[in-house]
């Protein structure tokens, strides 16, 4: 029986399991393999932190299927030659084709003391407890966001609905919040921010972290809690890998998704080298593609290879607004907010 094995439930591994259980040959079976029984939709991490989404609204349940099989525990190395990965508390697991979907982890940049005086959103279990330092905060205590993209601001924003109490910060290397975007689109996140109270800190080059305090160089910047959405690198088992890889430290793939020197292994989402920033959609189609090109070989024909066509971004600025970027356009204002709010329940419907 041939086995392909899934690393990682998230957006990707998930579109993989998906897409393939729909039309399984009776010789295929698929183990996914994840730390939890269910996956976190991470794109809404935010408002887990801010404490205006339960735990239970951004779960999806992993798909139920008599040739599916679930392997839980934490990854801890994948052996190329011999096709095994090894799982804590699980015998090593033999694979045909493997899917490495593992996403990505926090990175500090070498900056003093970030890892040890920061809380995060980027697994499901480090959003529980930023939710509950942020939850401890006093009355007119302060909240810093490191890191003034997409995550810092949607952060920031919902926050700032659900804590009228508390002063808020954003601090930013760049000119301005979200300054990788169009500059109407900055200008009108921007002006929400002033709007509701949130002090936006650019140009801002943060040397050292300590309890409580935040340098720029050598002014201290005092702060209650201090969350981290400055930047991402592949996690740490990806990280060991001694392969070849990109200046961010991902993976370079064939035009399959596949690691040029280990056939019908496939990497997508963050840990894969791609000329777009990771996203969840990104991760989505991927997973897509790579499941049509395993189906193609089960039927011994040529997998198509087709360019990812990714159909824009969406970010929220609390429950009533929002901006998003189609190609070039920026969308801002209700609209792109309640367009998030229909991807969400889609998602959430096509996985669960």
């Amino acid at each position: 029986m041939s086995k392909v094995v899934v690393l990682g439930g998230g957006y990707g591994g998930m579109m993989v399991v998906q897409e393939l259980i729909e039309q399984l040959p009776s010789d295929v079976q698929i183990f996914l393999v994840d730390r939890m029984p269910f996956q976190g939709l991470k794109t809404e991490y935010y408002a887990l932190a801010a404490g205006t989404a339960s735990d239970l609204q951004i779960r999806v349940q992993f798909p139920s299927h008599p040739q599916l099989r679930l392997v839980y525990g934490d990854i801890t190395d994948i052996d190329l030659d011999d096709k095994t990965v090894h799982i804590t508390g699980n015998d090593p697991l033999p694979y045909d084709s493997l899917v490495i979907a593992l996403g990505c982890t926090d990175n500090y940049h070498g900056i003093d003391g970030a890892a040890q005086h920061t809380c995060s959103i980027q697994s499901l279990s480090a959003t529980r407890r930023t939710f509950q330092q942020i939850n401890d905060i006093r009355p007119y205590g302060q909240l810093t966001i490191v890191g003034g993209g997409l995550s810092g601001v949607e952060v920031a924003a919902e926050l700032r609905e659900a804590r009228a109490d508390i002063n808020i910060r954003i601090l930013d290397r760049g000119g301005s919040v979200m300054s990788a975007f169009p500059g109407k689109l900055q200008q009108y996140v921007a002006s929400w921010f002033r709007e509701h109270d949130v002090e936006m800190r650019s140009h801002v080059g943060v040397t050292c972290f300590e309890q409580g305090v935040i340098f720029n160089g050598d002014e201290p910047i005092l702060t209650d809690v201090t969350l981290w959405t400055a930047g991402i690198q592949p996690v740490e088992l990806v990280q060991r890998m001694d392969l070849p890889k990109d200046p961010q430290g991902r993976l370079i793939v064939n035009p399959y998704n596949e690691l040029p020197n280990a056939p019908q292994v496939y990497v997508i989402g963050d840990c894969s080298s791609q000329p777009f920033s990771p996203s969840a959609q990104l991760a989505g189609a991927q997973g897509k593609q790579v499941a049509e090109i395993i189906r193609a070989r089960w039927e011994d024909k040529e997998p198509k290879i087709g360019s990812v066509k990714l159909k824009g971004m969406f970010g929220s600025l609390g429950k009533k607004a929002g901006f998003g970027l189609m190609g070039s356009t920026p969308l801002l204002g209700r609209i792109p907010r309640m367009i998030k709010s229909g991807v969400l329940w889609k998602s959430k419907r096509h996985f669960g």
